[in-house]
């Protein structure tokens, strides 16, 4: 299978602190550094205290933080072979491009012909149409190895455009949501049940009955890139 590699390897850094959405305070070669976190909403539950992670740097003079967190790991930071958990939700979309195009998802999509990327569908765009089936991409961020698990909403999380989605994808015959996880994910069960989970759980049974499939693809993540480990058909 390929291998999605970076333009150039990831740095190793320990995450002191997140003091706000936008930022984590990463040591970094004896320095502590501001770094952009990728991520508006709580992570599961981790206490950003003393967490490996590996950085991207930007070469835009203009960013106000030279690094982006990539992924972290729950491991001992003196640990040599860690463990990581991708957390860039917005690369995620990039990835699964990368194996779309070249036949890491048969399953889902045999050998396409055309991957198109955000594609008009009723009043959504929807992440991918590949060659006549549309595929959205979703990356939850509510659990990790270890036991670390958000059951808790973050008042940054909004549903209303999950459910717009899983309601144009219902008006379509060919259609998959993928749930896709930068780190090898137990086989995913929806969050506890509150008010909004109940709304989304409500849209997305309707969009199954009206034959929209569930798929999970699990990735794992290092310094030099993102590889595919497995992808399988959910039957929540």
């Amino acid at each position: 299978m390929k291998k999605y590699k970076f333009d150039a390897d990831l740095i190793e850094g320990v995450i002191m602190s997140r003091p706000n959405r936008f930022i984590m305070m990463v040591k970094l070669g004896g320095k502590i550094v501001e770094c952009h976190c990728p991520v508006t909403g709580k992570i599961g539950n981790i206490e950003f205290n003393n967490i490996s992670c590996l950085l991207s740097e930007s070469n835009n003079k203009s960013r106000r933080t030279k690094y982006t967190v990539e992924a972290i790991s729950l491991d001992n930071p003196s640990k040599k072979n860690k463990s990581w958990v991708g957390i860039n939700q917005n690369k995620i979309n990039k990835y699964v491009e990368f194996f779309l195009k070249n036949g890491g998802l048969y399953d889902i999509v045999g050998i396409p012909e055309k991957v198109q990327r955000e594609v008009k569908l009723l009043d959504s765009r929807i992440d991918f149409l590949v060659d006549d089936m549309f595929v959205e991409v979703k990356m939850p961020l509510i659990a990790f190895p270890g036991g670390q698990q958000n059951s808790t909403l973050s008042k940054f999380n909004s549903f209303d455009r999950l459910i717009k989605h899983f309601t144009d994808l219902s008006s379509n015959p060919k259609a998959v949501v993928l749930l896709c996880f930068l780190y090898n994910a137990d086989i995913f069960s929806p969050p506890k049940t509150n008010q909004s989970n109940n709304r989304v759980r409500q849209v997305a049974d309707k969009a199954i009955k009206d034959g929209v499939a569930m798929w999970q693809a699990n990735f794992s993540i290092n310094e030099s890139g993102v590889c595919l480990v497995k992808h399988f058909k959910l039957r929540i």
